[in-house]
């Protein structure tokens, strides 16, 4: 059930922020603290991603996913043994609530930094022959995305005590594992009457999620307090931001990751919607950070590897669905 009243997903400003202004870096830091603390979710405007490369970007992944199925299938992620490329509607279960959940009615193209095949979930990308113009316009949203994400984290960091520069090697980590995935809703039929899962309840697995959504709607967030759904309303130009599992081991629990699903789109309409998540890098070793724990306290969490505590979860959400994912070898 989705209520409107007790839960609010603040909307942050961070434009003085990016132009140096330094009362604005602490206020920034000040709401974006409040916000992670208390719902894990936030919108950022202000930002320095230019309309013109969102657009093209979403124009182009529209075109796409109006291709023939026998089309798309030609990059699905069953040619790719790192896991990149066009992923048919009910490749992914997520839900974590209801164990009879269908699989989620989305697609997807999934893409991260081409690499050579070897290590976890790492290699090249897989690009459409038929569509020339799909690698660049993804490529540089990628980028932009990647940049607003390096942002975001010196901000987290701020908001949390730290040096501002504290996760830059985490978050520029050129072997991180970013991933940036766009995804289409199907509408739903007119008798699924708004039960029918996009994105089945789940937390996102990593560290730092963007997600651009379109003026459809759908996504819900779970607010813990009173265990009611609350729809996160789109705002021109935002994105939505939220942390994942990993940032609230490493924070402690300080910082919420929060359960949240898509309901298909009732409109009649497409939904459309693309997260990049910046999950650092793989070799990283995550463990309390030294603001989220007081003296003499133990933590809640021992320290972990990023890569073994992605596996896990990459294996849990997939395999539901009854996909397999391994590691690639060269």
């Amino acid at each position: 059930m989705a209520h409107a009243s007790t839960m609010k997903i603040p909307v942050i400003d961070i434009s003085g922020y990016l132009d140096g202004d330094s009362e604005a870096k602490a206020n920034a830091a000040a709401e974006m603290r409040k916000a992670c603390e208390e719902q894990g979710f936030l919108q950022i405007i202000g930002h320095n991603v230019s309309p013109e490369v969102v657009q093209n970007f979403t124009d182009t992944c529209a075109r796409f996913f109006a291709l023939p199925l026998e089309e798309k299938e030609k990059v699905s992620q069953a040619h790719s043994p790192c896991f990149r490329g066009y992923e048919r509607i009910g490749g992914q279960k997520l839900d974590e609530l209801d164990e009879d959940a269908s699989p989620d009615q989305k697609e997807g193209f999934s893409v991260r930094r081409p690499k050579p095949l070897g290590g976890f979930l790492q290699g090249p990308n897989q690009w459409p022959e038929s569509m020339p113009d799909f690698k660049k316009a993804y490529m540089k949203y990628f980028d932009a995305v990647h940049a607003l994400s390096k942002a975001v984290f010196r901000l987290m960091a701020l908001s949390l005590g730290l040096e501002e520069e504290y996760f830059d090697a985490f978050a520029a980590d050129p072997d991180g594992l970013c991933l940036c995935r766009a995804h289409h809703y199907p509408p739903s039929p007119p008798d699924a009457a708004g039960t029918t899962r996009g994105v089945g309840a789940h937390t996102d697995f990593g560290a730092l999620t963007l997600l651009l959504q379109d003026d459809v709607g759908g996504l819900e967030v779970l607010h813990k307090a009173t265990n009611t759904w609350h729809h996160v309303p789109p705002v021109k130009g935002a994105f939505v931001c939220n942390i994942g599992d990993l940032m609230q081991r490493w924070t402690n629990d300080r910082y919420k990751s929060t359960m949240h699903r898509v309901i298909s789109p009732l409109s009649g309409k497409d939904r459309y919607s693309c997260a990049f998540f910046n999950d650092g890098g793989l070799d990283m070793t995550v463990e309390c950070l030294p603001t989220c724990i007081a003296p003499g306290a133990k933590a809640h969490y021992g320290p972990i590897q990023v890569k073994e505590h992605l596996v896990n979860r990459y294996k849990q959400s997939y395999g539901a669905a009854g996909t397999v994912v391994q590691e690639a070898v060269a």
